[in-house]
């Protein structure tokens, strides 16, 4: 009589064991769904994602939706069954909330974001804000709109919690595209460039919005904050008009500076490696450079490695895969896909398939959006790159880089934005 209850016993064990294990798994794929910034979750455009397909349709992948959506190269953020973005219309800048599955609009706040006689150039239709990439931390959606407004809403209902004037409030410096820096939490902190005498960068307070601390004069490029981790200490690392400087995120205050002329045109942030190699790629004239890090005391020693102008990254994302990195190398005109050594600055392949183009790495490939709408698949090595799969899948020019939360892709022209499914 015991043998049928022992039997029991052990399927309904089995049966929790099995449960739970699934809601562990489905719990850990959730969280890696998410891409919470600009870059994703580790601000590198690079996910551990699985189980994407290997090749596709001649039409492409399946396309779960679209919609039309206003002017502007902000990125789309994923956040659970939420999507985030912005975008202008006419003097109109928006913060809008998404539903994942359909791409309806959950909630929408618009500004006034005048920018006539404010910003040069921004009247050209393909350099139209906003720029800026909004933030997930915790309860919060930050945002900088294109002439400068710092926002903190509530996630879930759109609620403005508290707000700042960027140009106004702190005399900011005004860029002749627009306010482009996406914000970068750190701790409790958000952390933006500003502009101006002893505030190129400003620390705010992510629940009150207080000033925690503001640093350095250094004249402002068109880059983006980024987080790395040298020998065990956070630094704040920042590509500004013709340095790249590295900084105590909890203070402002400079830990080391290098030196990379550009005239204000770095846009690419830099690419930070496990062996401390840090690289960065500009468009024009600039070039690209290579430094080691090391540090030891809270003091760091930089060394350079190598600097030449054979590659040149424009607006662009740039990948590392083991000892080289690969970027769509051109300011305007052709811009091939370009595989560099990072130990020694040489070129090691250029392949002229595509464009100028954005991308995200995953699952051994490489999601590549050119900026005429064309997506592709591609396997990259050293002897050069392999096209699995290409569509047109956009019809206007596209400088937005991809998106991708588990197998969904979002992708954005200057006119509409698409969900496609890749698995």
């Amino acid at each position: 009589m015991r043998f049928p209850s022992i039997t029991l016993f052990w399927m309904q064990t089995c049966c929790c064991a099995f449960v739970f294990l699934f809601l562990l798994n489905t719990q850990a794929h959730s969280q890696s769904a998410n891409w919470p910034q600009w870059g994703g979750p580790q601000r590198n455009f690079m996910v551990d994602g699985s189980g994407l397909a290997e090749t596709w349709p001649a039409g492409g992948p399946k396309r779960l939706w679209s919609r039309e959506l206003g002017e502007g190269h902000s990125s789309i953020i994923v956040d659970a069954d939420r999507l985030y973005t912005m975008y202008s219309k006419s003097d109109q800048e928006f913060v809008v909330a998404l539903d994942r599955a359909t791409g309806k609009t959950i909630w929408e706040k618009g500004y006034a974001a005048p920018t006539r006689g404010l910003i040069l150039q921004v009247e050209t239709l393909n350099v139209r804000g906003p720029h800026s990439t909004p933030l997930v931390a915790g309860d919060l959606l930050i945002t900088v709109g294109i002439i400068g407004k710092l926002q903190a809403f509530e996630k879930q209902t759109g609620n403005v919690v508290w707000s700042h004037d960027l140009w106004r409030e702190y005399g900011g410096t005004r860029t002749e595209r627009g306010y482009i820096c996406s914000p970068l939490v750190y701790r409790n902190t958000v952390i933006v460039i500003v502009g101006g005498a002893g505030q190129a960068l400003m620390a705010f307070d992510l629940k009150t919005g207080a000033v925690v601390w503001k640093k350095q004069t250094f004249r402002l490029s068109f880059s983006t904050p980024m987080l790395i981790n040298v020998d065990g200490q956070d630094q704040l690392v920042m590509a500004f008009a013709d340095d790249i400087v590295g900084l105590d995120p909890n203070s402002g205050e400079l830990l080391w500076r290098q030196r990379h002329p550009c005239s204000g045109f770095n846009i690419t942030p830099p690419v930070w490696g496990g062996d401390n190699i840090l690289f960065i790629s500009s468009a024009y004239e600039c070039g690209s450079r290579a430094v080691q890090l090391r540090q030891s005391g809270g003091k760091t020693t930089v060394k350079e490695l190598w600097a030449n102008n054979l590659m040149r990254v424009h607006h662009g994302t740039i990948i590392r895969l083991g000892d080289l990195v690969f970027g769509s190398s051109g300011t305007s005109g052709p811009a091939p896909l370009t595989a560099v050594n990072v130990k020694t600055g040489n070129v090691v392949w250029k392949d002229r398939t595509f464009p100028k183009a954005t991308f995200v790495y995953a699952d051994g490939k490489l999601i590549l959006l050119d900026e005429d709408g064309q997506l592709a698949l591609v396997r990259l090595s050293p002897q050069g790159m392999t096209v699995l799969a290409k569509a047109a899948v956009l019809e206007h020019i596209a400088w937005t880089p991809p998106t991708l939360a588990g197998t969904n892709l979002y992708l954005r022209d200057f006119k509409r934005l698409v969900a496609l499914d890749l698995k």
